[in-house]
């Protein structure tokens, strides 16, 4: 019987093995995706790849004109902050297809 069981861990740590190699293929596949969100009606837009690196930063000219400092930075952090979230939601949507919906701590 312990035969049978180390031949279905084997089989076990061959597929967590494939499922890993799966995982950091699709990883960096994501890596050159980018998602787009903005703030403030969208007068600040940023770009964030699926590496969660900021790619660019779009400020509408008239926003610089008619607000203040502290308006246009409050506007820059929150489109950053969707930015960094969206990106997550998709990286952690699509290794969920990968893994089949699959929850197993250490492989993503």
């Amino acid at each position: 019987m312990s035969t049978h069981f180390r031949g279905g861990m084997s089989e076990l740590m061959r597929q967590a093995s494939r499922l890993q190699r799966k995982i950091e293929k699709r990883k960096q596949e994501l890596q050159s995706e980018v998602v787009e969100a903005g703030a403030g009606n969208d007068q600040v837009k940023v770009k964030v790849n699926g590496a969660k690196e900021l790619v660019s930063i779009e400020i509408a000219p008239e926003l610089l004109k008619g607000e203040d400092l502290s308006m246009v930075q409050d506007l820059v952090v929150a489109a950053v902050n969707a930015g960094m979230k969206k990106a997550n939601e998709v990286v952690d949507a699509e290794l969920e297809k990968v893994t089949g919906g699959l929850k197993i701590p250490g492989l993503f």
